[in-house]
């Protein structure tokens, strides 16, 4: 099978580089031009005839929506949809039966792993939909990542990809409290992360963020923006109205935006504590 990519950010580029030297890459698109991407295509309609799987990789739920209105009438029996954008369970529910009534096939495929990741081709997949889809596109998700869990249903896969999300970005705001506290006091960052890697809560957030906070680099690997977004449409699921740690950390992030802030990595939060 081939694929085609819809949707160009960090990742989707990235993918598409890797699909490109692989061979299997039938056509690329995104909504701001990038012409100069591999197998550019003029329209998402083009890359969703040209391909066997579409793989739809954007902002956001609404997102989603103007592109599968756009593509619904090149799919059919024999097209799959994997879409990998972090979305709300109900949404998932919405733009699967969208794409089953067209008779193409559905897969909830989000994602974690930043650009580092992505770029050693070591995203892991969470994702929901019927275990002989999945194991049909195991030879396209071998080029790009080393990891995949078959979650469940579609809204599961959903689900479990914000509340990893609000785990991470609890994470990141405690770390980056923790680093502060220790900075007021004259401590310095090798003894802090040296004492931190023996520590019980050292975790995978401080490996990958630490060069970046020590450096006070805040080049995107996962953007501010994103992360509210994510935050927001968790708040939003059924009986997750009043988690205390996603309220605190969705205003945060929030914080963050308002402050200019939002095209930069989460690893901004640091600066809101100067």
């Amino acid at each position: 099978m081939n694929i085609g990519i819809i949707g160009l950010g960090i990742i989707g580029r990235i993918w598409a580089g890797h699909y490109q030297a692989a061979g299997v890459l039938a056509g690329t698109w995104n909504r701001t031009p990038k012409p100069d991407a591999p197998a550019w295509l003029e329209t998402p309609e083009a890359v969703a005839a040209a391909a066997d799987v579409v793989t739809i990789v954007v902002a956001d739920p609404p997102a989603v929506e103007s592109i599968l209105t756009r593509i619904l009438p090149a799919l059919g029996p024999g097209k799959i949809v994997v879409q990998s954008s972090t979305i709300d369970p109900a949404s998932s529910t919405k733009f699967q039966a969208l794409v089953v009534a067209t008779g193409a096939r559905y897969l909830e495929a989000p994602f974690t792993g930043s650009k580092p990741a992505a770029d050693a081709k070591q995203t892991v997949f969470y994702l929901g939909g019927a275990a002989a889809l999945i194991t049909e596109l195991a030879p396209l998700f071998n080029l790009v990542s080393s990891s995949r869990f078959h979650i469940g249903t579609n809204e599961q896969a959903a689900t479990l990809k914000l509340a990893m999300n609000l785990n991470i970005s609890a994470q990141l705001e405690a770390l980056c409290e923790a680093l502060t506290m220790v900075r007021r006091t004259g401590v310095s960052d090798d003894v802090f992360f040296d004492a931190l890697s023996k520590n019980v809560s050292y975790s995978g957030v401080t490996k990958l963020k630490e060069p970046k906070l020590r450096a006070g680099d805040f080049t995107p690997q996962f953007s501010v923006k994103h992360m509210l977004k994510d935050v927001r449409l968790a708040s939003r699921i059924n009986g997750c109205e009043d988690f205390p740690v996603l309220d605190a950390v969705r205003e945060r992030l929030a914080q963050a935006d308002r402050a200019g802030y939002a095209d930069e990595d989460i690893a901004a939060l640091l600066k809101l504590l100067k």
